[in-house]
């Protein structure tokens, strides 16, 4: 007898047989009906996010692209690297006007250490370090930076450095008259805060922001760091000013430089606007 053969499709059939494709179902990844190769999901309709349209992320990997939302901030980066130094120059000032005001232990520390500073140093250099701080060495030095910007076609940048510089005395003599603070050794008044470090502080660092404003090649910001430095001991090793009259000016002026270094941004982009637009007018039209 002939025996009937079984069917392929029995469940112990181990042989190598092809399955069939039965209508009405999908398989997984298999191509559209239009043999356009691009996957398709089990009612027919193409998946929400095709393979050739996802975005992978740092690594490779299927996932968002840049920017991804991240924990909101209250302040924005450029806000907090002008807000959080302006803070602590203004914590540092009025917390040495105080005590300076007020007779507090922290003025009594100073003059201690004023009178051990006083006279200490070779006199000749003592005392150029202590002239750095003068109007005739300081504005001169502002003075060329904002005629070389001038010259090269800037307007609003050397304004904005000049009103810095007129600010000085505008904060500092009040501040003298409002406090009264005799100096070592003299009976007068007017030692806090002091003009010197002020004007060396405003000039100098006025004019490394004129002359180099783009960080991180800005190398003149240094030397006007060394030179406000030496100005200060300058005058404390010659005895002029208390070690709080120095520290209270450069807190002063550390908000003006921040202000300052701020309004030459904008002050710096209208200096371009300025010349696109002269640019703009000389070029002829064709």
């Amino acid at each position: 007898m002939r025996e009937t053969p079984r069917s392929q499709g029995t469940a112990g059939d181990t042989g190598a047989g092809h399955p069939q494709h039965r209508f009405g179902r999908a398989f997984a990844h298999t191509t559209g009906a239009s043999g356009s190769g691009a996957p398709h999901r089990s009612d027919g309709r193409p998946p929400q996010t095709p393979r050739g349209v996802r975005h992978t992320g740092p690594h490779g990997r299927p996932g968002t692209t840049p920017p991804v939302p991240g924990r909101p901030s209250f302040f924005p980066r450029p806000a907090r690297r002008f807000w959080l130094p302006f803070a602590l120059c203004a914590a540092l000032f009025a917390l040495v006007t105080w005590q300076v005001t007020a007779d507090g232990p922290l003025r009594s520390a100073d003059e201690r250490a004023g009178h051990a500073l006083a006279g200490r140093g070779p006199r000749p250099l003592t005392e150029f370090f202590a002239d750095l701080g003068s109007m005739f060495v300081a504005v001169p030095v502002l003075a060329v930076a904002i005629g070389y910007t001038l010259w090269r076609g800037q307007r609003a940048r050397p304004l904005t450095a000049a009103l810095a510089m007129a600010a000085v005395p505008a904060l500092v003599v009040p501040l003298k008259i409002w406090t009264d603070r005799p100096g070592l050794f003299t009976d007068a008044t007017g030692y806090y805060p002091s003009g010197h470090t002020a004007t060396a502080m405003v000039a100098y660092g006025a004019a490394a922001l004129l002359l180099a404003p783009g960080p991180p090649r800005n190398r003149a910001v240094p030397a006007a760091v060394l030179l406000t430095l030496a100005t200060g001991t300058g005058l404390m090793l010659r005895g002029y000013h208390w070690p709080l009259d120095v520290l209270g000016s450069l807190a002063l002026c550390g908000m003006v430089l921040l202000a300052l270094e701020r309004a030459l941004r904008v002050a710096g982009s209208r200096d371009v606007s300025r010349s696109t637009r002269r640019s703009s007018a000389r070029t002829p039209t064709g």
